[in-house]
């Protein structure tokens, strides 16, 4: 009979207990589901992701020889800076063969022009004989029905004035040929001088072509041209990869882009800097196709046996400028991405066409407008007085 309250005393501390440990349990789910529901259901995770950027392939627009070699891997060169220097000797001598040929067809032109006035001066000459011979056959007429002159002095008018109508209209027929050389252009607008010009031009960007510049600013990358290396138009001989204008290709499985739109904000850390830096992007577009489409060589799912494999579509997240200068990136850098799925009122794909350009530069615009200034020096040269 003395032990029955002490019993009672532990069976009530055991309850007690056990209910506690029953409420944190209630608790801490009622946490996690309010924690999964207001937090974790609202934003999509993947570490497949890597940073991707344009890499520009430079080329030669020319053959030839690579002589020198101003930059090499990791180097950071600007929009216009000289890469490659290749030999000149073959296209300044082509220059100069255009140079000759351009002035040679303004001199041409030129006597083409006062030809034509040499005509136009024996049409008047032939015009006058004509005249002449004209009054003379009008002169003798009255004078054969008298019989005051000889008929055959006559007939001889007669040819004399035909003979002169002839020989005008030849000189009227070279006069129109000199002319249509010459007639409706100066002498920089005719068409022969125009041909050498456009033949200089070329000429004259071929030679400066030899000297190989950076499209776009950036860093050196994959360098494989050598002194020496014969250079072909279109040859990959660098790359350079603007380190300023980098993206994430966040590669989401299918599944979880059910709730990924256009604009959405997104949480980027790559493994270079740990959780030390945080980058913040925004969900720019989503790839018109999963990875295995694109690839070199698709599946052929509808041969052989068949086993679902999950597909991924890569997610383009756009970086912060700033963020980047302060933190630099390398094309092919692992991440972490983390897009907050909270306003699901963006589109999933692009309702309009882009009308910006992409990427541009303005480096060999300058090439046709050097030539066209020296092209005009030559054509005034030879112009004369």
């Amino acid at each position: 009979m003395s032990d029955s309250p002490t019993a009672g005393n532990g069976n009530g501390k055991r309850r007690r207990l056990l209910f506690w440990i029953a409420a944190m349990f209630i608790i801490a789910g009622v946490a996690w589901l309010g924690l999964w529901w207001f937090v974790f259901s609202l934003r999509e995770i993947t570490d497949d992701a890597y940073v991707n950027g344009n890499q520009v392939i430079v080329s030669s627009q020319i053959p030839g020889t690579a002589t020198q070699i101003l930059v090499d891997d990791t180097q950071r060169v600007d929009a216009g800076q000289v890469l490659v220097r290749l030999d000149p000797t073959d296209d300044d001598l082509a220059l100069a063969k255009a140079q000759s040929a351009l002035a040679q067809a303004v001199r041409q032109v030129r006597q083409q022009t006062q030809m034509a006035g040499q005509y136009d001066a024996a049409v008047a000459a032939q015009r006058e004989i004509l005249v002449r011979a004209q009054a003379d056959l009008k002169r003798r007429e009255p004078l054969l029905a008298e019989k005051a002159v000889a008929p055959e002095e006559v007939a001889h008018a007669r040819q004399a004035a035909a003979n002169a109508q002839a020989a005008l209209d030849a000189a009227q027929r070279q006069a129109a040929a000199a002319h249509a050389l010459v007639d409706g252009t100066d002498v920089a607008g005719n068409p022969l001088v125009q041909q050498a010009r456009a033949a200089y031009r070329e000429a004259w960007v071929n030679a400066h072509r030899t000297s190989i510049v950076a499209p776009a600013s950036g860093y050196v990358a994959q360098r494989s041209v050598q002194v020496g290396s014969r250079v072909q138009p279109g040859q990959p001989l660098l790359t350079i990869v603007p380190l300023h204008d980098l993206w994430i290709d966040a590669n989401f499985k299918e599944s979880q882009l059910e709730h990924i739109r256009i604009g959405q904000p997104a949480h980027v850390h790559a493994d270079l800097y740990g959780g030390d830096v945080t980058f913040n992007g925004r969900v720019e577009g989503l790839a018109a196709g999963t990875g295995g489409a694109f690839a070199l060589l698709p599946p052929q799912n509808a041969s052989g046996n068949w086993i679902k494999v999950v597909q991924r579509v890569p997610v383009r997240i756009a970086l912060d400028p700033k963020q980047l200068e302060k933190h630099p990136l390398r094309v092919g850098l692992s991440t972490e991405v983390t897009v907050d799925t909270h306003d699901r009122n963006g589109t999933v794909l692009a309702q309009q066409a882009t009308s910006r350009s992409i990427a541009q530069t303005g480096v060999y615009s300058a090439d046709f407008a050097a030539a066209d200034k020296a092209a005009d020096a030559i054509v005034k040269a030879n112009l004369g007085r």
